[in-house]
């Protein structure tokens, strides 16, 4: 009898942990994406297993979510929009530093890019990073030192210089008159958006490709979309946080949520929201989507991420520098 109930308990123990709430800490313009893969994947799990779940999410700029998941907030998995902010949360000692290896393409489920959003009929004739530069154009951007969209812009437009040939003087120079050029650093990529969109502030946006897709299909004929000549490949790495997922008993679910944006289901929604899929078989299918252009790496300009933070967005490198008008 004192068997029975033991083994009765453990069971009512292992219902309560799978149904704890698995909370998804993401970045800014993942809103929407998340909440068609959301719904997907529960019903995948219920089907699976037999378990009901709930998946809540937490949004904001990259790297301030990052800060959020070291503070204590107690998200599974992070979903971000650059490696530099999963890899800040393994420095703490909360996900494994061998994070990229757990799922394929460097635990890199998808990618995107980053593109211009212009006023209809682009009235300043931007084409490429350089016309972001020009006096009298604005540019909205968010702050390079809470986001990884950002931060991806400031790299894709040095880099831009180097692929054209530059030298890294140039470079610094026209991302130096660049950000003369910005007249609001929002803290996210989506308070950005609002900036342009809302506020009807600047000339130009310069986003991640779903982004302005995601603007396009809002507000329809309002805006132009520019691909310049060179840009950046921005991945969206995903983990999970190794201790929130074993303090409250959420690793199997955790691994099979971030397995499932890999799954034909997942790439799938990823696609038809404007992010690059890993799929063939979604990038066939969604080819109409996106657009080709020539893109560079993190790695192959820059040296990876952790040399781009250390030279371009410590406190007291490169854009600091520059933001402050310093030479």
């Amino acid at each position: 009898m004192l068997a029975t109930i033991a083994i009765a308990y453990v069971g009512i123990q292992s219902a309560a942990r799978a149904a704890e709430p698995l909370l998804n800490a993401s970045y800014d313009v993942t809103r929407e994406l998340f909440k068609e893969v959301n719904p997907a994947f529960v019903a995948d799990w219920k089907k699976k297993t037999g378990e009901s779940i709930t998946i809540n999410q937490s949004h904001g700029g990259s790297s301030k979510q990052a800060r959020s998941v070291i503070d204590g907030l107690n998200a599974s998995v992070v979903t971000m929009n650059q490696a530099n902010d999963i890899d800040a949360i393994a420095d703490k000692g909360l996900i494994s530093p061998n994070w990229d290896k757990a799922f394929p393409n460097n635990a890199t489920p998808f990618y995107s890019t980053m593109v211009f959003l212009v006023r209809k009929g682009n009235p300043k004739r931007i084409v490429n990073w350089d016309d972001l530069a020009k006096p009298g154009v604005q540019v909205i951007v968010p702050n390079p030192k809470t986001s990884g969209n950002g931060r991806y812009t400031y790299l894709a437009a040095w880099g831009s210089v180097i692929k054209s040939g530059g030298t890294e003087a140039q470079a610094r120079d026209l991302v130096g008159r660049l950000f003369k050029n910005v007249p609001v650093l929002d803290a996210g990529g989506r308070g950005a958006t609002t900036t342009f969109t809302q506020r009807q502030i600047g000339d130009v946006l310069v986003t991640f490709e779903n982004e302005v897709q995601l603007v396009r299909q809002e507000f329809g004929d309002n805006y132009d979309i520019v691909y310049p000549k060179f840009s950046i490949l921005a991945e969206s790495p995903v983990a999970v946080v190794d201790k929130v997922v074993d303090k409250i008993g959420t690793r199997k679910v955790a691994t099979a949520y971030l397995q499932f944006l890999y799954s034909d289901v997942g790439q799938d929604i990823a696609a038809k929201h404007f992010f690059r899929p890993r799929s063939d078989a979604a990038a066939k299918k969604y080819v109409a989507n996106f657009k080709p252009v020539s893109l560079f790496t993190i790695d192959e300009v820059f040296g990876g991420w952790k040399q781009a933070q250390k030279k371009h967005f410590d406190d007291g490198a490169e854009f600091d520098k520059i933001y402050q008008g310093k030479k």
